[in-house]
């Protein structure tokens, strides 16, 4: 893992992140140069970009490999935005592979809005990052999604939360069996639902519509309630004045 001092400032990613994915290329190509990619595919832009020089123009000059701009968000640069024309775009696109360019008002085309899934509703935004033609890029990209994120970074996204997970401890994600299980055992609390579904007592049919009053006794959701303060999970703590108080968790 690494640690990140600089700020995070739009359309300055590159100065945040780059030098730590560079120092990453280097030590694959010291220890396993048999490893070295032959193309990088970068979770950000490329020319499409506010100076037109995105992270992955940036990581690509100072690795000298052909990098490519893959983004998840259309990055609104010269006079592209996304409204309800491109959002028409959007629509049209039928099946996997099909796209239309990001044309500027500059005239420059400056990106694809591809379609990378025949199940996806949002395309991606690829862009030239280096040494790499737009139509190549498309390409590439297209050839590598397995579902809407290419295959290296959607890989890449995986296996670092994984390991950050695996090392700071943190518990996994619930398996499809264990949700199923977890929400069987969760009792119901306060339930809205009528007596007949819950399988007791009169249909709700055979009720009276006169005006419902409230149950003598406690409530249990107040009881509940009292008991979670008491066990000091919430303290609310009234200070001098109207209108004043501060939750301590």
């Amino acid at each position: 893992m690494v640690s990140l001092t600089a700020p995070y400032l739009s359309g300055f990613l590159a100065f945040r992140e780059v030098p730590f994915l560079v120092d990453a290329v280097r030590r694959l190509q010291e220890k396993q140069p048999s490893l070295m990619p032959q193309v990088l595919l970068v979770d950000g832009n490329g020319v499409l970009h506010h100076r037109g020089f995105g992270v992955a123009c940036h990581l690509g000059v100072l690795t000298d490999l052909p990098c490519v701009g893959v983004a998840k968000k259309l990055l609104q640069v010269d006079g592209l935005e996304n409204n309800a024309l491109h959002k028409d775009k959007i629509r049209l696109l039928r099946a996997r592979g099909d796209a239309f360019p990001l044309r500027g008002r500059s005239g420059a085309i400056l990106g694809v809005a591809l379609k990378s899934h025949d199940h996806s509703t949002k395309p991606l935004y690829v862009s030239v990052g280096h040494k790499i033609s737009l139509e190549a890029a498309v390409r590439l990209t297209r050839s590598c999604c397995r579902f809407r994120i290419p295959e290296p970074v959607r890989q890449a996204d995986i296996r670092s939360r994984d390991y950050i997970r695996r090392t700071l401890g943190g518990p996994g994600p619930p398996t499809p069996g264990q949700e199923r299980s977890q929400r069987a055992q969760r009792p119901e609390v306060c339930s809205t639902r009528g007596p007949a579904e819950l399988g007791q007592g009169r249909a709700p049919e055979a009720h009276s519509q006169g005006p419902r009053t409230r149950p003598e006794g406690p409530d249990p959701c107040a009881r509940a309630s009292e008991q979670d303060l008491a066990l000091g999970l919430c303290e609310l703590r009234l200070r001098p004045g109207p209108q004043q108080a501060t939750l301590r968790r």
